[in-house]
């Protein structure tokens, strides 16, 4: 690979010591490292009669500005300056960032963690595709929890196919791992980056979109689902709210970006199939951050990251999955229970896991908290620089699955944990 979008983000010194000893550590997940670039091609570079370049470069734009992260804004408004009016979009976009996550749960049993908060509301002259679009993007990016069919009939609304759809989560979705990445390998080398100031909106701000499910671009699905009540280590069902593509419909190339050949079974895969160069970098980049462990942290540690992080942005299904990944890499079901039932708060038995916690915990939050005391505690932990690479790796990218299962579909209690003890 001859060129890194996240390297040139961070602003470290290419010359710099730091920036030897990054690329080095880069260097050990090298797939994961090249398809974060394919990504970037596949849903920055890309461009398709259903979703343009400029769309994607102005939502991308938009979502730099929600983070905060001043570089990130001026790089993607500078990039639109090739298919459009930068100065007119930066009307259009945030001045300040916001914070996140936020938003109301579903799932009967969590309704007390409900954090209710503002909804986007779009600036007069916004044309409405884009203000649909950014209307996507502010809730995957701060309250992907709130997120529910009706949203997606909006975009269907606005004219955006159901293609269309899937690119646009997966772009918003990147954009939160890149971001977050980015932002560790600056905290690693010291690097201050300008940010934007963070304002605290009024809670009224804005309203949920109100659309009709049927008359737009496509018609969203309404699955009818046994409901999740709370945070489980066992296996749920998902559903979509859009709909995938049929099995026997797939193409080869479709085929190809599922990369193992029994995915084309799954309908999640499936769905995101509809832009299969995206799923296809995004697959090998999840492949080497989670099951690539040379010289680097423990499979149970990664998991961990990704459960917290699941955990504190509201996806049951995203940790249902990962808990158990973590209980069956770990052997410590007590730790992990403690996590799903109390909290990211949950103190976790021991100094590491408790670091990696609360380093997953800050890198979720919008804008993100991470810093040098998250940096230092990992350290005082005991792990090294690539461990602590890792472990970013697998926190940022959880922010990238856990919005696009919110945003796109909704978990499934399983009829054999539906009733009697086995009730979730």
């Amino acid at each position: 690979m001859t060129h890194d979008i996240i390297i040139d983000l961070t602003g470290i010194d290419p010359e710099s010591d730091e920036a030897l000893s990054i690329t080095a550590v880069r260097q050990l997940r090298a797939q994961a490292r090249d398809n974060a670039q394919l990504s970037f091609e596949a849903l920055l570079e890309g461009d398709s009669p259903d979703l343009p370049l400029a769309e994607r470069l102005a939502v991308a734009a938009f979502v730099a500005s929600l983070h905060g992260d001043e570089r990130a804004r001026t790089f993607y408004l500078d990039l639109y300056g090739d298919e459009g009016d930068a100065d007119s979009l930066t009307n259009f976009l945030p001045t300040t960032s916001s914070r996140g996550p936020y938003g109301v749960y579903a799932e009967a049993g969590l309704r007390d963690e409900n954090q209710e908060g503002p909804w986007y509301l779009a600036p007069h002259g916004l044309n409405p595709r884009l203000a649909a679009a950014f209307g996507f993007a502010h809730l995957l990016t701060l309250h992907p929890r709130d997120a529910n069919p009706t949203q997606i009939a909006a975009l269907a609304h606005a004219g955006f196919s159901a293609d269309a759809v899937v690119s646009l989560a997966q772009l918003i979705s990147f954009l939160a791992f890149q971001l977050r990445v980015v932002h560790g390998l600056r905290e690693i080398a010291g690097v201050d980056s300008p940010v934007l100031p963070t304002a605290d909106p009024a809670p009224l701000e804005g309203s949920a979109p109100t659309a009709s499910l049927d008359g737009g671009a496509f018609s969203v699905l309404t699955p009818h689902v046994e409901p999740t009540t709370h945070f489980v280590s066992h296996s749920l069902g998902w559903h979509a709210w859009i709909p995938d593509v049929p099995k026997e419909e797939l193409s080869t190339e479709q085929i190809d970006a599922l990369i193992d050949p029994q995915r084309a079974n799954m309908p999640y895969f499936r769905l995101l199939a509809r832009d299969p160069a995206a799923l296809k970098a995004r697959t090998l980049t999840d492949l080497d951050i989670f099951f690539n462990t040379n010289g680097g942290v423990g499979r149970a540690e990664r998991e961990l990251a990704a459960t917290v992080t699941s955990r504190l942005n509201g996806c049951v299904y995203c940790a249902s999955v990962h808990s158990a990944r973590a209980i069956a890499e770990s052997d410590r079901k007590a730790d992990v229970e403690r996590l799903l039932s109390q909290g990211v708060d949950a103190d976790l038995g021991s100094s590491q896991w408790n670091a990696i916690s609360k380093a997953a915990v800050a890198l979720t939050q919008t804008p993100i908290a991470f810093g040098q005391p998250e940096l230092q505690a990992l350290r005082d932990a005991g792990y090294e620089l690539p461990e602590i690479v890792d472990i970013i790796n697998a926190a940022a990218f959880f922010n990238w699955a856990n919005r696009l299962m919110l945003g796109l579909g909704e978990p499934e209690l399983p009829a054999r944990f539906a009733t009697g003890a086995g009730k979730a």
